[in-house]
């Protein structure tokens, strides 16, 4: 195993494999396998992906994000799917990154091409279950989905003058 640098090249080839996917994503495993205890992982977002509402219940599951290019939106809600908060994380910027406590709704999304977030939390990987995605929102794929997105992206839109 060697020492792996995260530097701007390797920033710029994640982005590029984000902006060639059908979701405009992409996950850098920087663990080994999903089993793995340790999850630390980049992940590059383009405008559009939409990374639906949820939560992870187990209580070994929160979850770190720092951003490292880009800008990102979070957002959280109440259970009963009501914006709670919003904050825009950026490198060079007062907030730069996020932990999310297990059990907190949640969602993400790019407000500008190149944004890379390095993402820590417990593993192993395990798909979402039914209680930990957002019943008041709509799943990943469904026609419902991009206006959703786009009306979370609104929040982050500068007031016009």
């Amino acid at each position: 195993m060697s020492v792996r640098l995260i530097d701007g090249a390797l920033l710029a080839e994640v982005t590029a494999e984000a902006q060639a996917s059908p979701r405009l994503r992409k996950n850098r495993n920087f663990h080994p396998r999903d089993d793995y205890p340790g999850h630390r992982l980049l992940n590059a977002l383009e405008p559009g992906s939409y990374v639906p509402p949820h939560r992870h219940l187990d209580p070994n599951k929160d979850e770190t994000m720092v951003v490292l290019s880009g800008r990102l939106g979070l957002v959280t809600f109440d259970g009963q799917g009501n914006i709670a908060g919003t904050a825009v994380l950026a490198p060079g910027s007062h907030t730069l990154g996020v932990d999310i406590p297990h059990g907190t709704w949640h969602s993400v999304l790019a407000l500008c091409p190149g944004t890379v977030f390095l993402e820590a939390k417990s593993g192993p990987y395990l798909p979402l279950t039914g209680d930990e995605l957002a019943p008041w929102a709509p799943a990943e794929g469904q026609v419902e989905a991009a206006a959703y997105q786009a009306t979370l992206a609104r929040l982050f839109a500068a007031p016009a003058s």
